[in-house]
């Protein structure tokens, strides 16, 4: 029997068996991005020009592209830049998230409304708009896509924190760290903040599971990633004008992101059952 609160958080997590199941799937798409040069023989950017659209074979596991690439290690390739851009702008969410929200909720007043006000107000603007202008403006670099992808994505992030913290300092272990003088970083950093980890494990993989779509719809409108660097969704947009001489060339980078972003979704619902504090 599991006495601490993590431990009932993974015997409840063991009972999600479709969250175990997506987390398996997560872990290996992992394991296959940083594996990725080692497993494949050939460069995502080497060509054969006698090798165009081939099906399936010994040589090439997936077949090649339109222009003889090995369409197998360009998937592998293409995990790597989406998990990669995924996993580092929610990073940057969950920074000016947290900064914002914890703020907020702490100190409460004029502070709140004025930080809250803004976010309601970036809220307003159509997320995937505000990306393609960015986008269009600066340099399509990867740290460009993802400050832009994370600089978009903190507001739900500021919200449950805000929200956690409003409730968080009327309990009675703030008050007795107020009364014995402790710092107000101090309260933050160390009492406040570590109880407010359940709502942002949770916002965080169902945040990943965004950032993936947002780059892939950038990369697919040719704002995003740009050639010969290869993410799933330039390869969308790459073979989508022989989507009926060579089908899978579309079918492989799509099903790649709807797994992923599919495993993702299904961990964050596993993760908010485990965390929910009501739980037996």
């Amino acid at each position: 029997m599991h006495s601490s609160y993590w431990g009932l958080v993974w015997q409840q997590f063991r009972k999600h068996k479709l969250a175990v199941a997506a987390a398996v799937v997560i872990i290996a798409l992992c394991l296959l991005a940083v594996l990725g040069p080692v497993i494949s023989p050939y460069s995502f950017s080497s060509y054969e020009a006698g090798a165009v659209l081939q099906p399936p074979s010994g040589a090439h596991l997936l077949g090649t592209d339109e222009l003889g690439r090995d369409v197998f290690t360009r998937l592998l390739w293409g995990s790597r830049i989406s998990l990669a851009v995924g996993i580092a702008a929610m990073f940057v969410a969950l920074v000016i998230g947290t900064t914002f929200g914890a703020l907020a909720g702490y100190y409460g007043g004029l502070l709140d409304n004025i930080l809250m006000r803004f976010t309601d107000l970036v809220l307003a603007f159509p997320a995937l708009f505000l990306f393609i202008v960015l986008s269009a403006f600066f340099n399509t670099k990867l740290i460009h896509l993802i400050l832009i992808i994370g600089g978009m994505s903190w507001m739900e992030v500021a919200r449950l924190v805000r929200s956690s913290f409003l409730t968080l300092k009327q309990l009675e272990f703030t008050q007795a760290a107020e009364a014995m003088g402790a710092r107000d970083r101090r309260i933050i950093l160390k009492h406040l903040l570590p109880n407010a980890l359940a709502p942002l494990i949770v916002a965080t993989t169902l945040g990943i599971a965004s950032a993936i779509l947002y780059e892939s719809a950038l990369s697919y409108l040719g704002l995003g990633v740009q050639p010969p660097w290869p993410s799933w969704g330039n390869m969308l947009s790459n073979s989508q004008s022989y989507v009926w001489l060579a089908p899978t060339l579309t079918i492989y980078p799509g099903l790649s992101i709807f797994i992923t972003v599919l495993c993702f979704n299904l961990l964050g619902d596993g993760l908010r059952d485990a965390l929910d504090p009501r739980m037996k």
